[in-house]
């Protein structure tokens, strides 16, 4: 045996991506910060690839090392990916608020749909009756029991009054509040509630336990053509519309 045989140093490139690519690793499931985490996995993952063809062309020692860095940068390319797009639903959903998953008693005014319990694909776009309720995905359900038009305010302006009920239907305590409904006129704009002196039963804000039920009336200025109901403050669209025959 040549006892003057010189070992081969370990690839430095591969440690120092095995290094990145645990870094990436710990923090590839923080928010905002795992970002950076891809990019850092990446640069790790060249560096291990590179300490692999070293390896293979004998010039280092530390093959098995360079292969553990690739899966390492693989993985936490992977865990950033996974994190971001479950990120993205959740910050979706929150903005957007629990969507409508059914409607019941009235129909629709554009389908056809008289009675009975239907499914909503896409209850914000679809126009539905007076007296129609909603129920939302997380188990609320609301309804326009009545419009009526015609009040005069203080100021000698006209106002539309809306009766709406909630419903809780789910398993935890839900928030309700009088900015949840807009108003539309025919020529499509939106407004929110108003103050009307002769108000009777107005609907404030509140949290609603399970079983709970909460009505009220909700006031618009003018003639509204349109109720509509967002299910959170941050949402582009409404989660359900009634239409005013």
């Amino acid at each position: 045996m040549d006892n003057n045989q010189v070992k081969q140093p370990r690839s430095g490139t591969a440690i120092a991506g095995l290094v990145l690519g645990i870094i990436a690793l710990l923090t590839s499931l923080l928010p905002i910060i795992n970002n950076m985490s891809f990019f850092v996995a990446l640069v790790g993952a060249v560096l291990a690839i590179a300490g692999l063809v070293s390896c293979l062309r004998g010039k280092r020692a530390g093959k098995g090392l360079a292969i553990a860095a690739i899966v390492v940068n693989i993985v936490s390319v992977a865990a950033v990916l996974g994190s971001q797009s479950m990120y993205s639903a959740a910050i979706d959903d929150a903005m957007n608020g629990p969507q409508a998953v059914q409607s019941s008693d009235e129909g629709s005014t554009e389908g056809g749909k008289t009675d009975g319990s239907d499914d909503v694909e896409n209850a914000g776009n679809e126009k539905l009756t007076v007296g129609t309720s909603v129920e939302l995905s997380n188990g609320m359900t609301v309804t326009v029991d009545e419009v009526t038009p015609g009040l005069i305010n203080y100021d000698g302006s006209a106002v539309t009054g809306v009766r709406v009920t909630y419903m809780n239907n789910g398993d935890e305590t839900l928030s309700f509040n009088s900015c949840d409904w807009k108003g539309e006129s025919v020529n499509g704009v939106q407004s929110d509630n108003t103050y009307y002196s002769e108000a009777t039963e107005e609907l404030s804000y509140g949290d609603l336990s399970a079983g709970g039920t909460v009505r009220g009336y909700v006031y618009f200025e003018g003639d509204v053509s349109s109720i509509l109901y967002y299910s959170s403050p941050f949402a582009d669209k409404p989660a359900a519309t009634w239409a005013i025959a």
